[in-house]
């Protein structure tokens, strides 16, 4: 592990929904590969209770990276009916009350309109959509500060939302949230679409970054593409961020996730190697990015045991 990010992965590089018996096959083997943390994604109440998953995590010595909110069709927040935004907080609050109970330090995820939702709006329908976004946030938020937990919320892709696409906007409509409870998620697949420069957009996150995923280009394996690596990690450094680095990738084996991520071909030869290459990648790139000056203010990660 580098001294700044614990390295993990996300379950659904094999299987979707992630349930009690998915976890328990991909928990070992991540732990047996050298990775220090996983992603938990919640798709439904139902797939996993909290203290079982508790002891898979414990037996594998794998950290809950963060518990990943999910949002398909009648999941929104904004633009719906008030029954919707209930059914959607109420969802949040799960997630919130799930990482508290793993101990996972943040939910992550699209926590603001279902995945594949999109409509055109002018700046003046964009403003009442953030502040409307603000507005239904605000008891989720408010649940998350008093469990202890920091909510990431992750702007998407063009094709995949019209409301939160980059950095910027994503900021814009956070203002006036509570910043040590409410920040950023980052995916490098959404921000190279959307973004200019991946290191000048993790610059203008500086400070509100809770949570970041990493994958190649077309949602594969980390470094076998054209992304800027060196630029994106040395400014996470110099960013104040030092939490996971989590590989979310998809199977193209599962009608349902294949569908909803766009994922049309196989994006390695195994899915195994999407998490092994990128791991041994990124323990590479991570030792060409200077490390940051010390600040005794900073949290350490702990170091990673093994039952």
């Amino acid at each position: 592990m580098t001294a700044a990010f614990p390295l993990g992965a996300n379950p659904w590089i094999w299987h979707s929904p992630v349930t009690y018996e998915t976890l328990g096959d991909v928990l070992p083997r991540l732990s047996g590969w050298g990775f220090d943390c996983v992603e938990i994604p919640l798709e439904n109440e139902r797939d996993w209770a909290p203290a079982s998953v508790a002891k898979l995590l414990d037996a594998s010595g794998l950290a809950p990276a963060a518990v990943i909110a999910v949002m398909p069709p009648g999941r929104d927040l904004v633009r719906t009916d008030p029954q919707t935004v209930r059914v959607t907080q109420d969802y949040l609050y799960r997630c919130v009350d799930a990482a508290r109970a793993l101990d996972a330090p943040a939910v992550a995820g699209p926590m603001y309109a279902a995945v594949g939702r999109t409509w055109r709006m002018d700046r003046n329908e964009r403003a009442a959509a953030y502040e409307e976004l603000r507005e239904n946030l605000a008891p989720v938020v408010e649940h998350a500060r008093a469990a202890g937990v920091r909510l990431a919320v992750e702007p998407l892709n063009r094709y995949e939302t019209s409301l939160l696409n980059t950095v910027d906007q994503t900021l814009e409509a956070l203002t006036g949230l509570p910043e040590a409870t409410i920040g950023l998620a980052l995916d490098v697949y959404h921000q190279n679409i959307e973004e200019r420069s991946l290191s000048d957009a993790v610059r203008r996150a500086a400070g509100r970054i809770v949570h970041v995923q990493v994958c190649a280009n077309d949602r594969g394996t980390p470094g076998a593409d054209c992304l800027d690596w060196p630029g994106f990690l040395a400014a996470l450094t110099t960013s104040g961020y030092w939490g996971p680095l989590c590989i979310e990738s998809f199977t193209a084996h599962n009608d349902a996730i294949a569908v909803a991520a766009s994922v049309w071909r196989p994006l390695a030869g195994t899915q195994d190697s999407i998490a092994t290459d990128g791991l041994a990648f990124l323990r590479r790139a991570l030792r060409a990015v200077p490390a940051p000056p010390p600040d005794p203010a900073r949290p350490q990660p702990a170091e990673r045991t093994r039952s």
